[in-house]
C-alpha cells in the first residue's frame, strides 16, 4: 500500500494548477458584442497631413506629354531603415513649414489637409492656370506605419502601403496580444497638429467596433499593457519553484523506496 502524499505536495500541486487557468473572458475579444450591424466612422480613415509626411504625388492627363512635367521631380524625399538596409522614399516631403513643393505649381500648404482637399486644390491650381485640362491627381502617403509595442509576440513597426489598418489587424501582424496582456485596457498614441492625443481603448467592449479609433492613422502607437498575471507569474514561479522541486523529490523518494 502506497503512503498518503503530504499535505503540502497536494497544496502546491493544486496552487500551480489553479495558478494556472485563466479567465477565457480575459483572453477572447469582443466579449460584449452581439449580433448586429456596427457602422463605422467612414470619413476617418482620410487622416490629415502632418510635417515630415512623404507623398506620392501624381498628376496626369489626356495630354501626357504635358503632364510629364509635373511628374518629374517626384522622388527622393526621404529615407526609411529596414533592418540593415536603408530604402529611399519616392515624393514629395511635407516640410517643418507643412509646405510641398511640386514643379509649375511652387509652394503649396499641404499639413492639416486630408489627401482628398489637397488633391482639389491642387486640381483647382492647375485649372485655374490652364496648365492642363481635365487633369488627374492622385496621393499616397508612403510613410504610412504604425507600431504595435508591450505585450504582443512581435513588437514591430508596420508598414501599411494599402494605407488603411484596423488596430485588430496591426495587433494580428504583430503577433497577437500575449495572455498576459490586456484586452480592456490598451493604449493608442496618436499625434496631431503637434500634439499628441492618448486613447484607452477596451477591446472586450462592442463600442470599439465603430469607434473613431478602430483604423489607424499614420505613426500611431499601440501599447499592450501586462496584465497582474504576468507581474505576479514572475514573483509566483521563483517563489513556487523551488518548494515544488522539493516536494517532487520527496514524492520521487517515498515512490522509490515503496516500488
Amino acid at each position: 500500500m502506497l503512503p498518503a502524499i503530504p499535505e503540502y505536495v497536494k497544496l502546491i500541486c493544486i496552487s500551480l494548477i489553479f495558478g494556472s487557468c485563466l479567465n477565457t473572458q480575459r483572453i477572447s475579444y469582443f466579449n460584449e458584442a452581439k449580433e448586429a450591424v456596427y457602422a463605422g466612422d467612414l470619413e476617418q480613415h482620410d487622416a490629415l497631413i502632418q510635417k515630415n509626411d512623404i507623398l506620392d504625388i501624381s498628376i496626369t492627363s489626356l495630354n501626357a506629354d504635358a503632364s510629364a512635367v509635373f511628374n518629374s521631380t517626384n522622388g527622393g524625399a526621404g529615407y526609411r531603415n529596414s533592418g540593415t538596409n536603408t530604402m529611399q522614399y519616392g515624393g514629395y516631403l511635407v516640410n517643418e513649414n507643412g509646405f510641398i513643393q511640386l514643379p509649375m505649381l511652387g509652394n503649396i500648404k499641404a499639413v492639416s489637409k486630408s489627401k482628398s482637399e489637397l488633391r482639389d486644390f491642387i486640381s483647382t491650381m492647375i485649372i485655374e492656370r490652364k496648365l492642363l485640362i481635365d487633369p488627374i491627381v492622385t496621393i499616397r502617403h508612403l510613410n504610412f506605419e504604425v507600431t504595435v509595442i508591450g505585450e504582443v509576440a512581435k513588437p514591430s513597426v508596420i508598414a501599411v502601403p494599402s494605407e488603411k489598418i484596423s488596430l485588430v489587424k496591426a495587433l494580428g501582424l504583430a503577433g497577437d496580444i500575449t495572455i498576459y496582456g490586456k484586452k480592456d485596457n490598451i493604449l493608442l498614441i496618436r499625434e496631431a497638429d503637434g500634439k499628441k492625443t492618448i486613447k484607452r481603448i477596451n477591446l472586450n467592449s462592442a463600442s470599439f467596433l465603430n469607434s473613431p479609433y478602430y483604423y489607424l492613422r499614420p505613426n500611431d502607437i499601440i501599447y499592450v499593457e501586462p496584465n497582474k498575471n504576468k507581474l505576479a507569474s514572475v514573483g509566483r514561479t521563483r517563489q513556487l519553484l523551488p518548494v515544488f522541486m522539493s516536494g517532487l523529490s520527496v514524492m520521487v523518494i517515498v515512490l522509490d523506496r515503496v516500488l
